[in-house]
């Protein structure tokens, strides 16, 4: 995705990133477009954006985790791109894809690295394959923690299962 083809960005979050957002947005002379609940109307992101809309209620369930209510609102908008920010729907494949549906570029991962990332004990064996550093533990998933994780902890040198 270049930056240049991008005009204008929705924010899907609130508070400090969405004020990050905005901040950089404005940098690289992009419009951005702040969603926000019924809790968070006065709110310095919905007042620092160039757009603002109220994508549900005051439950982040009704607002920021209202997938439909999101794409509904990039789509009228005519945003090109949505930052999902962190929290909320930045890891979730399902949301990205919806984006990738809608020709609205997702920024963050693609929908199948997040899928693949979901099952950390997957992750965390590809990092030891790749030989990147990994705290001590196990590569499969654990199944009892008294049979799984003790014998790992005491031989940790942690002095963990003394």
């Amino acid at each position: 995705m270049n930056s240049k083809n991008i005009n204008k960005i929705l924010i899907a979050n609130r508070g400090e990133i969405a004020l990050r957002v905005i901040r950089a947005c404005k940098e690289m002379s992009i419009k951005t477009v702040q969603i926000f609940s019924e809790a968070d109307r006065d709110s310095l992101p919905v007042k620092f954006a160039d757009e603002a809309v109220c994508v549900g209620g005051a439950s982040p369930n009704q607002s920021y985790l209202n997938m439909s209510s999101i794409i509904g609102a990039a789509t009228i908008l005519g945003v090109d791109a949505l930052h999902p920010g962190y929290g909320f729907l930045s890891e979730n494949a399902s949301f990205a894809s919806l984006c990738q549906d809608y020709g609205i570029n997702f920024i963050g991962p693609a929908p199948d690295m997040l899928r693949s990332l979901k099952n950390k004990a997957h992750v965390r064996k590809i990092a030891h394959q790749a030989g990147v550093p990994i705290l001590p533990g196990t590569l499969e998933p654990v199944e009892n923690c008294r049979t799984d994780l003790l014998p790992c902890a005491t031989q940790s040198g942690y002095g963990w299962g003394r």
